[in-house]
């Protein structure tokens, strides 16, 4: 017989089917130097040969360039229709992301990697929807340029005069799972380009005449290749190397809104790719930088955006001297290497001071530092002399202080010469009042007017001639231009001791409130609570309300809003489109909304609470009649919800962690039970199953006595049977948590007499009686379970005395409860038993069941049957012997004019 073989594409495919169904996509990037190398061309070849093994290939998006030979390729390939986005009145096709989830292939073809969507996409760029592919387990091929990787933008300007704008960060190349280089000659694609397979006539000369020269393609082919080597070289070091390499090398940059940092944060990721070191992206947020506004404001949150894209991690200081706090936290943090842009900026000749660098270079101690040329147009650094959020330009109020300052100063001058003081005490004066000014006032604008107002007060009433602004005194010339100084200076270091006490104010309330979100997050009682004081902390560093809501498998978002007061327009404009993007951050685990790349046209931020193993929850944050965040605002809202996303996950891991040790004990408790069952019913059923067989076999001839003797034998065994059943289904119930009760108001006479009609067959050998001080006690109670906690009680103390027992049941008021107490004069029970004889399988005589057929289940039954009923069961010894067990019910009183 010939071996039965499984198909090689059959197995090839259902090896490929498993790794997708693992979770993330695998991605394929054709590589190339530029335009026409054949990107496109070889990535449909691919896809031909991946559909002949057997893979389901679907073309997401192919460029439909000229190109015949290209455009004959796509035959025999299912295609997806393209998605019409309306423009500006022009119509664009784009890649359709929903179509191609909808349709989930195994393969799926993306061209033009670093394509920017139109607006109106999910996505504001192309390798966003790669991302989400990928993310939903779809392997991706597609084709991308050496000049739209972000690390070398400023290298191939340098080298081509040509800025390019279309990019992709570096992160996404380095993550493929393979890079194929398609790569050809560079005459060979001139070539190309000359006889118009590349480019229309036109556009052909023109790209010759720019972009596709012999050098220009020489070099970029140069940097594909060197980028794809490094690119092999990473992915071939050994983990351990590259820790150690981290460990030795780490990588600072400064983060500012000079035109040049976009080319100082490239230049240093492409280091810390080579060092295989760690990349930080420092802020220093100073007076000025908090005043930015316009085209410098926008340059700084560009390049925030773009040391994030690099993989850089966001760090943020405050204080006035930038150098005296990066080499600060250079040296706290460990840093080896600082990156920074020589500055630029024309400075004032007059007051010119040392460049940053230089303060580094005598700040830094033993740190390296790597100044990067710059080759922007200078421009000129404006200083701005009043706050743009907290002061403003003019105010009445302000300049009514600066008045009254001055009037009092020269009231004070006035006193002073009337009393023949120097001049000097005058204009000590004067310089008192313009710091009070300054400290008083907000800005510098009216320190410095009360600068110049007092030197002209002091010329008007005190110089000769007085009351006139001539001076007679060679001096006083010199004497004014001194005190204008010495007051502008002393207004200044008012002003700036003013703006660091309300920065050391500001980062002291920050500082607080992460501490105290730790602490408050570390006390939530439950998640609810848990993200909701996360939001509430939000709320405090925002000053906005903020939307949350708990993330969980299977259920719907069930959003909230703190303050609620605040917060009720924001519930208002949770619409279907703002679910959505809410429902797609959980999804994928990524921000989204307004602010970001990703389905911007949202009115809010949602970012997801993050674990260490998926999204626990999500906040929204209102963007739409708000200031844009700040990147300290940024930092400590991130580091707020990884806190509280940490804790929600450690939560969870207790509460599934607790729930394993639950189902583990019962599980335990089940193998017990089972193990006591199988051992002590195999008794009972041979002792029946051997009576019958006696009594059905007509060989044997059996008295009288001797059948009636078998008789109660079968039947005391299957009482036994019955009984404990009884016992278990209602354990089973209690457990489960499935027993409801239906409490009412009994007569406790008649329930003795209802459960002594119940009683094992035992009952007669034993002298049984009931005591009631009052016949119409009454408690609430489930009588059918309370029946069965007085069989079980009395039943054991038939079983445990010998015969000819007394027993007494008896039952009476105890202030708000009815106690009633069942008493036996046996042999008692010992005291090391007592603290057990409660629990589960436990009995008196060993500890354990034993062959009087005791399991141990109705003295633990009755406890939980008079549990839930709220009552208490305990055991006393009775005097001189026996034992008495007594437990207590609600009482109910009787109305005696209705009985």
């Amino acid at each position: 017989m010939e071996e039965q073989r499984p198909n090689p594409q059959q197995l090839l495919k259902s090896i490929r089917v498993q790794e997708g169904q693992n979770g993330q996509g695998k991605l394929k990037i054709f590589f190339g130097y530029a335009a026409g190398v054949g990107k496109t061309y070889t990535m449909l070849e691919a896809a031909h040969q991946a559909k002949q093994n057997g893979i389901d290939v679907v073309v997401g998006y192919v460029e439909r360039h000229i190109r015949p030979d290209t455009l004959a390729l796509l035959d025999g390939l299912e295609q997806l229709p393209c998605k019409e986005v309306d423009y500006k009145g022009v119509t664009l096709k784009e890649f359709d992301l929903d179509a191609a989830l909808a349709r989930k292939p195994e393969l799926i073809l993306v061209d033009e990697l670093a394509h920017s969507n139109a607006a109106g996409c999910r996505h504001e760029k192309r390798y966003q929807d790669v991302e989400e592919l990928l993310r939903a387990g779809i392997n991706v091929y597609t084709t991308v340029n050496v000049q739209h990787l972000e690390s070398l933008n400023n290298l191939v300007e340098s080298i081509t005069g040509i800025a390019v704008s279309e990019r992709i960060p570096d992160r996404v190349f380095d993550s493929a799972g393979q890079v194929e280089l398609v790569d050809i000659e560079p005459a060979d694609l001139i070539a190309r380009l000359q006889k118009g397979k590349v480019y229309r006539s036109g556009q052909a000369e023109r790209a010759l005449d720019n972009f596709f020269s012999l050098e220009n393609l020489a070099a970029l082919r140069e940097i594909a290749l060197r980028r794809t080597a490094d690119r092999l070289n990473r992915s071939a070091q050994k983990l351990g190397n590259e820790a150690a390499a981290r460990a030795g090398e780490h990588i600072l940059i400064c983060l500012s809104s000079s035109p040049s940092n976009a080319k100082v944060i490239r230049t240093a990721a492409r280091m810390a790719e080579a060092f295989h070191s760690g990349f930080t992206a420092l802020f220093v947020e100073t007076p000025e930088t908090k005043e930015l506004k316009g085209e410098n404001l926008k340059r700084l949150r560009d390049n925030l955006r773009l040391a994030e894209q690099m993989g850089a991690q966001i760090a943020t200081v405050y204080g006035d001297d930038p150098a005296v706090q990066i080499s600060e936290y250079a040296k706290v943090s460990g840093v080896t290497k600082i990156v920074m842009g020589r500055t630029n900026h024309r400075q004032n000749p007059l007051f010119k001071g040392k460049s940053l660098a230089d303060k580094l270079t005598s700040l830094a101690g033993g740190i390296d530092i790597y100044i990067i040329p710059d080759t922007q147009p200078s421009y000129f650094k404006k200083k701005l002399f009043f706050s743009r959020r907290d002061e403003p330009w003019f105010s009445w109020k302000d300049l009514l202080k600066t008045l009254l300052v001055t009037a009092l100063a020269t009231l004070i001058g006035f006193g002073f010469f009337a009393l023949g003081l120097r001049d000097a005490n005058i204009i000590i004066i004067y310089i008192l009042g313009v710091l009070v000014t300054a400290i008083w006032t907000r800005g510098h604008l009216y320190g410095a007017f009360a600068s110049l107002l007092s030197v002209v007060a002091f010329n008007y009433f005190f110089t000769i001639p007085r009351f006139t602004l001539h001076a007679t005194d060679p001096d006083y010339p010199v004497t004014f231009l001194i005190m204008l100084i010495a007051s502008i200076m002393s207004s200044t270091l008012a002003t700036r001791v003013k703006k660091q006490a309300r920065q050391s104010a500001q980062k002291a309330y920050y500082t607080e409130l992460l501490m105290t979100s730790s602490q408050k997050l570390q006390q939530g009682k439950d998640e609810q609570e848990i993200i909701k004081l996360a939001a509430q902390q939000l709320h405090l560093l925002l000053e906005r309300p903020i939307l949350y809501a708990l993330a969980k498998p299977g259920t719907e978002l069930q959003f909230q809003a703190t303050p609620p007061e605040q917060g009720e327009a924001l519930m208002a404009s949770l619409n279907s489109e703002e679910r959505g993007v809410a429902d797609w951050v959980v999804k994928n685990n990524k921000r989204a909304g307004a602010t970001t790349g990703t389905l911007s046209h949202a009115h809010n931020l949602y970012l997801a609470v993050r674990g260490l193993q998926g999204v626990m929850g999500i906040v929204g944050i209102p963007s739409q009649y708000y200031p844009e965040l700040e990147v300290f605002e940024k930092n400590l809202m991130i580091s707020i919800l990884n806190e509280c996303g940490l804790i929600l996950e450690r939560r969870r891991f207790r509460e599934e962690k607790q729930a394993i040790e639950m189902e583990t004990q019962q599980e335990r408790l089940r193998s017990n039970l089972l193990r006591a069952i199988s051992h002590d019913l195999r008794t009972p059923l041979t002792s029946i199953s051997g009576n019958a067989g006696v009594l059905m076999e007509e060989s044997i001839v059996l008295s009288e006595d001797k059948k009636q003797e078998l008789y109660r034998s079968i039947y005391d065994d299957s009482m036994w049977l019955v009984n404990l059943t009884e016992n278990l289904l209602s354990i089973t119930r209690i457990e489960n948590g499935t027993m409801r009760l239906q409490t009412n108001a009994e007569l406790l006479d008649d329930v003795f007499r209802e459960a002594l009609s119940h009683l094992d067959r035992q009952a007669k050998e034993h002298s049984i009686s009931v005591e009631l001080p009052d016949d119409l006690l009454m408690a609430k109670m489930d009588v059918r379970l309370i029946i069965q906690v007085i069989i079980n009680i009395v039943n054991n103390a038939i079983k445990y005395t010998p015969a000819g027992s007394h027993i007494v049941l008896r039952a009476e008021k105890q202030g708000s409860m009815a106690a009633i107490s069942i008493s036996d004069d046996g042999p008692g029970i010992p005291d090391d038993a007592k603290a057990h004889l409660f629990d589960m399988f436990y009995t008196a005589s060993q500890g354990k069941s034993d062959n009087r057929r005791g399991l141990g289940l109705g003295l633990n039954l009755c406890r939980s049957i008079v549990t839930a009923h709220g009552g208490t069961i305990s055991i006393t010894d009775n005097v001189p012997h026996g034992s008495v067990f007594t437990f207590t019910l609600p009482l109910e009183e009787v109305d005696i004019d209705h009985v």
